[in-house]
């Protein structure tokens, strides 16, 4: 364990928390809308439909326009991926005060990884993009360990603290999804207040909110000693 810090691992959410990715989500889904002729979503909308995956994000980007097609969804869910993938990075950028974070957990010995419910392929492609990819311990998706066993099941958190090396761990995300495949995986949680919240951050029981990526440390050293 890393000096004077409890934690020897620390899992981040992806979408909303590590990276902010309102922009390319929101011009993903509004491909397919407006391809449909159906009218376009802003950033601040979509948000609101992040952290359940990609197929539930269009879902409900569909629903708000005018409802689902009965034969077209798995087209358009297609046309969204492959527009996704190609400019997954456009506007995607690390949330203020990341990358100090991460350099601190170098500095200390502490493992880090994103776990996330968007696709494995897709997470890597913007992390290397980013380049944050080759920092990660490792970096988990919905269909890492198949779609069954995605968040909120404590499966993947547990397999980031058996790919890291063991140790005690927490976890960081900014949904219902996170702090309950969290709990699963009986492992303390830190919300993030500025993240693609779908209600007030404190109902999602999390065991502590922070409001920007400078506060991470002292609330995890906070929780550690309780």
């Amino acid at each position: 364990m890393a000096e004077h810090f409890p934690f020897d691992i620390i899992g981040f959410d992806l979408d909303g928390t590590l990276v902010d990715t309102s922009g390319d989500l929101a011009a993903a889904v509004n491909h397919v809308l407006e391809s449909a002729g159906r009218p376009l979503l802003s950033p601040e909308t979509v948000k609101q439909y992040i952290g359940g995956g990609a197929k539930l994000m269009l879902q409900q980007g569909l629903e708000a326009t005018g409802g689902i097609p009965d034969n077209d969804f798995k087209t358009l869910y297609r046309q969204m991926l492959i527009y996704y993938e190609v400019n997954v990075s456009t506007y995607s950028r690390p949330f203020d005060g990341v990358l100090a974070v991460l350099d601190a957990f170098d500095v200390m010995g502490v493992r880090y990884a994103v776990v996330t419910n968007k696709f494995e392929s897709l997470a890597v492609k913007l992390l290397t993009d980013l380049n944050l990819a080759h920092r990660m311990g490792c970096i988990l998706g919905a269909d890492t360990l198949g779609k069954e066993n995605a968040k909120p099941s404590g499966a993947p958190i547990f397999e980031m603290i058996t790919r890291c090396g063991g140790g005690r761990a927490a976890y960081i995300g900014d949904s219902i999804y996170d702090v309950m495949a969290a709990k699963n995986a009986n492992i303390p949680s830190v919300a993030v207040s500025f993240g693609f919240l779908h209600g007030p951050v404190e109902d999602m029981g999390a065991d502590a909110i922070i409001d920007h990526f400078d506060e991470l440390l002292a609330c995890l050293k906070g929780m550690g000693s309780n």
